[in-house]
C-alpha cells in the first residue's frame, strides 16, 4: 500500500483498520491462555497530548526519552530505542518491579550515542548498546543507566532463560571501516541486574554477520539467529549448538558450532506463497567461516546443495515447542524469488519441520492499511503482539488466537509537516512478567511507554 494512501486512512480517522493477513493463526499459540470475547479492546483514542492513541479504558506512562539526562549522570538518553526486553526484581517473580534492557540502533553519524562507561564499552568509536531502566511496581523510574557501549546498530536481540539479554549488531563493518577500531556484527550479552558482570564481550563463535533478533530453545539450549541481510543474496536463519547447552551467564563464551538452515528444495522462502506449506527433512549446515573473515557467511560456500536465503528476517520468539522467525516482506524488485509483506515461519525441531503459517497483506486485501510485521511477543490475552515497521502510520497490533486482528496503539508523534506526516516505527514490545503492563518503544523520537490498562478483560 503506497504511503499516500496510509496517510489518507490515519488523517481520516480509520483507527479501527487492521493487518490483512491468511494462515491458520492458533497455531502461534500453542501452550497460551485462550482469548474470550471480542477481539480487541475497542477503537482507539486520540490522545490529546499527541503521543500515543489507546483503546478506551488504558493509560500510558513515558518512562524515558531521548536527549533526556539519564539518572545515572552517565550522560543522556541515547536515541533510536529498538528492541527490548523486560525482567523481574522481585525474587521466585513476586511483583517488585523490573529491570528494561533497551537497545540502541545507532550508527557512526546521527543522532545521541550511548555514551562510554569505562569497563562496559566494546569500541569507543560505535555509537550504540543498551540502557537499563529499573521500574518499580508502579512503573516508577528508580534509575537509568548503560548497561553496553561502543557497539553498533544493536537492532533487536532476545532474552535467555536464565535471565539475560542478548543483544544484536546488525551491521557487517569491519575495523578502519566508518572509523571503528575494532569488527562489528556481533551478539553480546548483558546483564540486566549488574551489567559489569556480562562487560562487553563479543560472542565471535555466534558469527559475524548482520544480526537482528535470537530465540533459546529452553530445553536444549540452542539458540536460534535471525539474519537482516539488505541485498541478495539475503540473510539466512541460523541455530547455534553451544558448547555449554545448559546455560547461564557467561556460558555462550564457551563457543559452540554454528549452523544454517537448508530446505531442501528452496533456496528462498519467499517463493513460498500458501500458507500451512510444510517442509519435513529441515537440513542444518556447518557455517564454513562464522567470523566472516574474508567472505561474508551468505556469501560463503555451502557445497552443492546451497542454502536457503530469505529477505528481511526479523523478529524471533520460542514458543510451546518451536521457534517462530518474521520476514519482514519480499520485493521481487530487489531480487526475492517473490512477493509478499510480511511472513511468520515456524520450525519445529523435534521433526525437522518448517511451516509457513501466517502471510500478511496488503496483497490480501488493499483496503487494509498493515504491513511490514517487525518485533513480536505472546500477549497475556493468549495472542500475539506485532509492531508494524512500514510506511505511514505505524501501529502496534494484536492478532487473537481466533484470527482477528486489531489495533493496539498508534504512535501520533509526527516527525514530518502537517501536509506530509511520518511517524516513527514501533520497536521492542515486550509484557512485565506479570503480564499487567506492556512496554514498547517509538523508535523515533526515541520514547519508552509503559501501558496498563484492562488486559485481562
Amino acid at each position: 500500500m503506497s504511503a499516500t494512501r496510509r496517510q489518507v486512512l490515519a488523517r481520516s480517522g480509520a483507527v479501527g483498520a487492521g493487518i490483512a493477513f491468511t494462515g491458520a493463526l492458533s497455531e502461534l499459540f500453542a501452550g497460551t491462555a485462550a482469548a474470550h470475547g471480542k477481539a480487541g479492546y475497542g477503537p482507539l483514542v486520540p490522545d490529546p497530548k499527541g503521543l500515543l492513541d489507546l483503546p478506551r479504558g488504558f493509560r500510558y506512562k513515558v518512562l524515558s526519552r531521548e536527549g533526556d539526562e539519564l539518572r545515572s549522570g552517565e550522560g543522556k538518553v541515547p536515541s533510536n530505542h529498538d528492541g527490548m526486553a523486560a525482567f523481574a526484581r522481585g525474587s521466585r517473580g513476586k511483583n517488585g518491579g523490573v529491570h528494561l534492557v533497551r537497545n540502541h540502533e545507532n550508527r557512526v553519524t546521527g543522532k545521541i550515542g550511548v555514551p562510554t562507561v569505562k569497563g562496559l564499552t566494546y569500541d569507543p568509536m560505535a555509537k550504540g548498546g543498551c540502557t537499563t531502566l529499573s521500574l518499580d511496581r508502579g512503573n516508577n523510574v528508580l534509575g537509568e543507566r548503560v548497561a553496553i557501549a561502543g557497539t553498533a546498530v544493536n537492532c533487536a536481540g532476545g532474552p535467555t532463560p536464565w535471565g539475560t539479554w542478548l543483544t544484536c549488531e546488525e551491521t557487517e563493518d569491519r575495523a578502519g571501516t566508518n572509523g571503528y577500531t575494532k569488527d562489528h556484527g556481533y551478539i553480546f550479552e548483558v546483564d540486566p541486574v549488574d551489567p559489569h558482570r556480562t562487560g562487553a564481550v563479543p560472542l565471535t563463535a555466534m558469527g559475524r554477520f548482520q544480526h537482528e533478533a535470537i530465540a533459546v530453545d529452553p530445553k536444549r539450549g540452542v539458540v536460534y539467529e535471525t539474519e537482516d541481510a539488505f541485498q541478495k543474496p539475503f540473510g539466512l536463519f541460523y541455530r547455534f549448538l553451544p558448547k555449554k547447552p545448559e546455560g547461564g551467564r557467561g556460558s555462550l563464551r564457551a563457543g559452540g558450532r554454528l549452523q544454517a538452515m537448508r530446505v531442501p528444495g528452496v533456496p528462498d522462502l519467499s517463493a513460498v506463497q500458501e500458507t500451512g506449506a510444510r517442509f519435513d527433512g529441515v537440513e542444518w549446515v556447518d557455517v564454513p567461516d562464522p567470523l566472516a573473515t574474508e567472505t561474508p557467511i551468505r556469501l560463503q560456500d555451502f557445497g552443492k546443495k546451497g542454502i536457503t536465503h530469505a529477505q528481511k528476517l526479523e523478529g524471533c520468539y520460542w514458543g510451546g515447542s518451536s521457534v517462530y522467525f518474521v520476514s519482514s516482506f519480499a520485493h521481487s524488485a530487489e531480487g526475492s524469488a517473490g512477493d509478499h509483506f510480511g511472513q511468520i515461519w515456524r520450525y519445529d525441531p523435534s521433526r525437522r519441520r518448517l511451516t509457513l503459517v501466517i502471510v500478511f497483506g496488503p496483497s490480501t486485501d488493499i483496503q487494509l492499511p498493515g504491513e511490514s510485521p517487525d518485533n513480536i511477543c505472546l500477549a497475556p490475552s493468549g495472542g500475539l503482539m506485532v509492531c508494524e515497521d512500514g510506511n505511514g502510520a505505524q501501529h502496534v497490533y494484536g492478532l487473537t488466537r481466533g484470527g482477528e486482528v486489531y489495533a493496539m496503539a498508534r504512535n501520533r508523534q509526527n516527525t514530518g509537516t502537517p501536509e506530509e506526516p511520518e511517524w516513527g516505527e514501533f520497536a521492542g514490545v515486550t509484557f512485565s512478567p506479570d503480564h499487567d503492563t506492556m512496554y514498547v518503544n517509538c523508535y523515533t523520537p526515541g520514547t519508552t511507554f509503559a501501558v496498563t490498562g484492562p488486559w485481562h478483560r
